[in-house]
């Protein structure tokens, strides 16, 4: 039996573990699988907790006001260091390109522990953009023991980085694992503002790389709730004070704005269900979107998921408020281009990544994911 810890700190990294930490639960012959969690997204991660049934051995509640991230990665690295002592793992796993991602892989390193890397090999080709997602992951590449890349096109990046073919493994994205299980559940009440008639717009909006551009989306963003009265604009507004505050300032006075708190994944995802169109600076919701055949509008200047622009499943639009309004408009107004995007193939996923991962920590090999050919 192998001794295996997982480590997560934020809202998508949970959603995207947690149907890993499941699959392996379900071999506990050949795994035992601890939990850890640093605490990145506090007020998040209990939820989420509870709604995938995830069992947790120790959280390091790194987060306090102001914090920087020299001040962060140096927190974790620290009492991950003592988890590394307590637990004795044999392998560690975790997902993404957040600070803690970046901790746990150089924390395991340093101790010369195999270090697994879910969602590898996604690159922008900007370091500074997302920032400092794309540096962290280039980082963790490069000391990463496992790659599971989601995509070929991933896995691509890792080899023409020098990476051993033999530790690069296709699976799909987890996070459609997570997507396809939470759609299926019927235990789940949908959120009010999924009942509302007519048509649907979901926006999100968080990332740091555009709080200095936040207030010409916003404004773009009121211009076209004003102008689309049919439509209601959903907004889950994030809990960090640069958007709170912001958002509500220019948008709550709009008759078809629905500004509210952060949902919980499975009212989330029946959010995304009942959405015409999103808009979104997200990563995990790029992947999302074409499984549920919605068409998303990518709000960032470049993309480290091309997969989905590619087949047409979304739009790489930047954060020109100009070029936001005329995409936005355009799939607003015409129905058949909103069409065709429903139709595009989804190339992220079919539900069975963490399968795939799980197969390859208990006997070294899986079946590539092949994506899901347009009808």
């Amino acid at each position: 039996m192998k001794r295996v810890l997982i480590a997560i700190g934020t809202r998508p990294e949970l959603i995207k573990l947690a149907p890993v930490v499941r699959e392996m639960r379900s071999r506990p012959e050949e795994f035992d699988v601890r939990v850890v969690l640093t605490g990145q997204h506090r007020e998040l991660l209990d939820q989420m907790c509870e709604f995938f049934d995830l069992a947790v051995d120790a959280d390091l509640e790194v987060m306090q006001p102001g914090q920087g991230l020299n001040k962060l990665m140096a927190k974790i690295m620290a009492r991950f260091d003592v988890i590394l002592d307590d637990i004795e793992p044999e392998l560690v796993i975790a997902q993404g390109d957040t600070t803690t991602v970046l901790a746990a892989a150089m924390a395991s390193y340093y101790r010369a522990i195999p270090f697994a890397h879910v969602e590898a090999g996604l690159r922008s080709g900007d370091l500074m953009s997302p920032f400092p997602e794309e540096g962290n992951r280039r980082a963790i590449g490069a000391v990463a023991t496992w790659h599971f890349a989601p995509t070929l096109r991933a896995a691509s990046n890792l080899l023409a980085e020098g990476i051993d073919p033999s530790r690069v493994f296709v699976t799909g994205n987890t996070v459609v694992d997570a997507l396809l299980q939470t759609a299926a559940r019927d235990d789940i009440t949908t959120p009010e503002v999924a009942t509302t008639p007519g048509k649907l717009t979901l926006i999100t909006l968080h990332r740091r790389e555009n709080f200095a551009r936040l207030d010409g989306l916003l404004a773009t963003l009121r211009t076209l709730a004003e102008e689309n009265k049919d439509t209601t604009f959903v907004w889950p507004v994030h809990p960090n004070p640069s958007v709170r505050q912001r958002a509500y300032s220019a948008l709550g006075d709009v008759e078809n704005v629905r500004l509210i708190e952060p949902l919980d994944y499975g009212q989330f995802v029946h959010l995304m269900k009942r959405a015409d169109l999103i808009l979104t600076d997200s990563g995990g919701i790029q992947e999302e979107a074409p499984a549920l055949g919605v068409p998303v509008l990518v709000l960032r200047d470049v993309t480290e998921r091309p997969e989905g622009i590619e087949v047409g499943a979304a739009m790489l639009v930047g954060t020109n408020p100009q070029d936001v309004y005329k995409f936005a408009s355009a799939l607003l107004r015409d129905s058949l281009l909103a069409q065709r995007m429903r139709r595009a193939p989804s190339p992220y996923g079919d539900g069975l990544a963490s399968k795939r991962i799980a197969d390859v920590l208990e006997t070294g090999t899986c079946a590539s994911f092949q994506p899901t050919k347009a009808a």
